[in-house]
């Protein structure tokens, strides 16, 4: 009888550590997505009107590792300052994640930000942007593909610079933070 108790002890002791009680972003983003103070959509890449544009293989390449980009932002106002730094706190938690490295960090005239992804550093399949302005709020971008390449997606940049595309998609996010 000893040794039963034993065994279930050890089994409730191995479970307890086994779960997280850290949120992952997916779960993050979908209990987001009905709060109020957020705006939450998602870009799908035939946004970018790249069908147009003559890409390179490697262009090609990248934009076929890309499908989509999952937007969250956080317009902070006076009402809802607490909350704003709660959010704020879940989010850093979540980046802290030991699978996330980090990319680079920001000092922008917008604000800070901070860019990690999840994945091998020439096979990437998530890249987050997390950027925060103390005045406006907060914006969290996931970008979301299969073994994507950083060196392929600055040449992705550069095709998207050549396209007819001109920011549609984010204008809710432009609306979202002028005041």
């Amino acid at each position: 009888m000893k040794k039963l108790y034993h065994v279930i002890m050890l089994l409730l002791v191995f479970l307890a550590t086994a779960c997280s009680s850290t949120q992952s972003l997916q779960e993050y983003y979908v209990d987001s997505a009905e709060n109020p103070n957020f705006l939450s959509f998602d870009v799908p890449t035939s946004i970018l009107k790249l069908d147009k544009v003559e890409l390179t293989e490697k262009q090609k390449e990248a934009l076929e590792s890309l499908r989509k980009l999952n937007v969250l932002a956080f317009k902070k106002t006076s009402e809802n300052v607490i909350s704003y730094q709660e959010e704020k706190t879940k989010v850093k938690a979540i980046l802290k994640n030991k699978d996330f490295s980090e990319l680079m960090r920001v000092n922008t005239p917008y604000g800070k930000a901070t860019i990690k992804y999840l994945g091998d550093a020439d096979a990437i399949d998530e890249v987050v942007v997390f950027g925060d302005d103390k005045e406006k709020g907060f914006l969290l971008v996931r970008v979301l593909g299969k073994d994507m390449n950083p060196a392929n997606m600055m040449q992705l940049i550069q095709a998207i610079q050549k396209s007819d595309y001109k920011g549609e998609g984010f204008g809710q996010l432009e609306n979202l933070f002028n005041r």
